[in-house]
């Protein structure tokens, strides 16, 4: 037998084999069609829509670094100890921060279901003095070191309509609006900021809104003691000229009660200013607890509650905006209380590229009792009657 015979033999078997198991030929099923993610413009740009599901989502958020230098009191400086003579001197203050940020939204025959996350993470040293400690009666330095400093929730809210629940700023700052665009805007404070809330949200759509929110508050001074809530509201009147708002809280810990009014006029599509003034009742919050068998029989204030947080009865803000083009803008904010502290801050914000911004701000801080001391205390942890520092801030968002 030659090997063509061979050949020929072998490719005859296996078509006979072969015809003989079609009947069991597997079958290969067809590949299930991609599900893509579409594009979701109802809320604005960047959201989509979750895979089988009628919910819009967006993620975004923005890389942060901060150089400071200068005095603590300005919020831009640190200081520290030198590691080989132990010499108090200042040093820059730095901190990087990566903040994450996840929007959802959704139509329902109630309204429109939103939801807003966002989570900080921060590594750096602190604007502060050169710490130390003490043990045996030896006092050890540690200077001012840089470390991870944790991860903070800074909103987590629910909201239906116009009904909001869950972890937000106050009412009594967002409803009215922050101090201006530069960054050190609580020179001096207008109000603490962190709560969980259960609010609602009114707006007629002719230029009215109006706000109420019950408040959790937070901290040892700010956070509810009972089942009786903190309690702000709020009005608004907006036009294409501006806007004139008024807030109100009740303290439900120390039963005062705070307020602001503020007024915002744009000038022109470059111009843009602001005025705040605010009052708050301190008569609770003034007082000095007793101690009794070696316990304060209460939770001094120090004049300073979760609302009315500035030093005396009244505080006032005032600044603005100039834009010189599209991408850069400069910023100013003036501020004062009756305590006799005053703040400015200015800076000027340059647009690199879209999403990459550069701002250089000064600050300055004046402490009015530096010499003599005051009941409201030392707010800015200054040294010194004048602090002035600087920060330089690399930010890109997306």
């Amino acid at each position: 037998m030659n090997i063509k015979s061979l050949l020929l033999g072998s490719a005859a078997a296996l078509i006979a084999v072969s015809g003989a198991r079609a009947a069991d030929a597997v079958t290969v099923a067809e590949p299930e069609p991609a599900e893509y993610v579409k594009i979701c413009d109802v809320y604005g740009s960047g959201y989509f829509y979750i895979p089988g599901t009628e919910t819009c989502l967006r993620i975004g958020g923005y890389v942060r670094y901060d150089i400071g230098v200068g005095d603590v009191g300005s919020f831009d400086g640190a200081r520290s100890f030198d590691h080989q003579d132990g010499d108090d001197q200042a040093t820059f203050y730095k901190n990087a921060r990566f903040t994450l940020k996840t929007w959802t939204g959704q139509e329902t025959e109630l309204g429109t279901l939103k939801t807003y996350t966002e989570t900080r993470f921060n590594f750096g040293n602190r604007n502060n003095y050169g710490q130390f400690t003490t043990s045996d009666g030896i006092v050890n330095l540690q200077g001012n070191p840089a470390f991870n400093k944790g991860v903070s929730l800074n909103f987590a809210w629910i909201q239906l309509g116009g009904l909001r629940v869950g972890k937000d700023e106050s009412a009594f700052n967002t409803f009215i609006g922050y101090a201006g665009n530069v960054i050190q805007d609580t020179i001096v404070p207008y109000g603490d900021f962190d709560t969980n809330v259960v609010q609602y949200y009114f707006d007629a759509g002719n230029g009215f809104s109006a706000v109420v929110s019950l408040e959790e508050g937070s901290g040892v001074v700010g956070t509810i003691d009972s089942y009786v809530p903190h309690v702000v509201g709020g009005v608004k009147y907006t036009q294409g000229w501006g806007a004139i708002t008024g807030v109100v809280a009740y303290d439900a810990n120390y039963e005062e009660v705070a307020g602001k009014v503020r007024l915002d006029v744009t000038v022109n599509d470059a111009i843009s200013l602001f005025g705040m003034f605010g009052y708050g009742s301190d008569g609770d919050l003034n007082v000095v607890h007793p101690v009794v068998g070696g316990v304060r029989q209460g939770i001094d204030a120090n004049g300073r509650g979760f609302y009315k947080q500035w030093g005396g009865n009244w505080a006032w803000w005032a600044g603005g905006t100039y834009k010189f083009n599209e991408k850069t803008s400069f910023n100013l904010q003036v501020s004062g209380d009756d305590d006799k502290n005053y703040g400015l801050a200015a800076n000027v914000a340059y647009d690199i590229v879209p999403g990459f911004t550069v701002t250089a701000e000064v600050d300055w801080d004046h402490f009015g009792h530096f010499d003599d001391g005051t009941f409201y205390g030392n707010w800015t942890n200054a040294n010194k009657k004048n602090s002035v520092g600087g920060l330089l801030r690399f930010q890109r968002s997306f």
